[in-house]
């Protein structure tokens, strides 16, 4: 079974994002808990998660078809002491929230080492980031994102992500979630179902379907290993459409939240349609 939807608004309230995204067709969907742009919220009011669990009951929508995302504040690889604390807090408090409103999984870019610090440096320190927030959680699974490697960010390489989880205690609460623009820009080639076999191949390698937790389906305006992150519309962009029937028609994908961050949210319901018509 795919899961497909978009990253919809929970403007107004967490209990909105599951109403928006069956607005429009979508069997998954991702959400921001809290404002991603800053890095205190007030706390989720009983009245809103109750709302928020009785939404996604009538619409159908599970765990399994969830996807949330963190605040794009947090660097969980900061080589600073002070601001990587302050990142753990927030990113604390963003499990907790997942925690509140029944969710499995939070869904995160791993961090940046700023040139500050060496890549190995960095990944220990993402991963001892992680395993201080699992101490203090039950039940939410960490989702690694891979990013396009812009700046200092790290992440861009399925290594990254394998040296990270080898370094997770708990590895039954850590995953991964695979957005396909950052892949592109990142280096793998998605262009034909050919090199999407050989790339998916090389993931399973590195990192394991198993920990396969959530797919982010973006088309690139930049190209193949430009590390620049610039999402596109379905087929609009240099990566073109193969990669996403590729993906449909592959069952190792089967039973996860696959999310469009695509650019123009009033073509998410065509998007998902699109999608749908892929499936053999």
């Amino acid at each position: 079974m795919k899961y497909i939807g978009a990253h919809v608004s929970a403007s107004g309230g967490v209990e909105n994002a599951p109403l928006n995204a069956a607005a429009i067709g979508a069997t998954a969907f991702a959400l921001f808990t809290k404002n991603q742009r800053q890095w205190i919220a007030k706390p989720l009011e009983a009245q809103s998660i109750e709302a928020f669990k009785a939404n996604c009951a009538t619409h159908g929508f599970t765990p399994a078809q969830i996807l949330p995302h963190d605040s794009y504040l947090i660097n969980l690889g900061h080589p600073e002491a002070e601001k990587l604390e302050k990142s753990r807090a927030a990113f604390l408090d963003e499990m907790q929230r997942c925690e509140q409103l029944g969710l499995d999984r939070l869904n995160f870019h791993p961090g940046s080492h700023l040139k500050k610090v060496s890549e190995s440096e960095c990944l220990a320190t993402i991963a001892e980031s992680i395993n201080w927030t699992l101490d203090q959680t039950r039940g939410v699974t960490a989702v690694i994102e891979n990013t396009a490697g812009q700046g200092s960010n790290l992440g861009f390489r399925f290594e990254h992500i394998a040296e990270i989880i080898d370094q997770v205690e708990d590895k039954s609460r850590v995953g991964v979630c695979i957005d396909t623009c950052h892949s592109f820009a990142g280096g793998y080639d998605l262009q034909t179902l050919e090199s999407c076999e050989a790339v998916f191949a090389e993931l399973e390698s590195v990192i394991g379907f198993k920990y396969l937790k959530g797919m982010h389906l973006n088309d690139s305006k930049k190209g193949l290993g430009s590390r620049v992150d610039r999402h596109h519309s379905l087929g609009q962009g240099v990566q073109g459409l193969d990669v996403f029937k590729f993906i449909m028609n592959d069952a190792r994908f089967d039973g996860i939240p696959m999310i469009l961050e695509t650019i123009d949210e009033t073509i998410w319901a065509d998007e998902i349609k699109l999608l749908r018509s892929y499936e053999g």
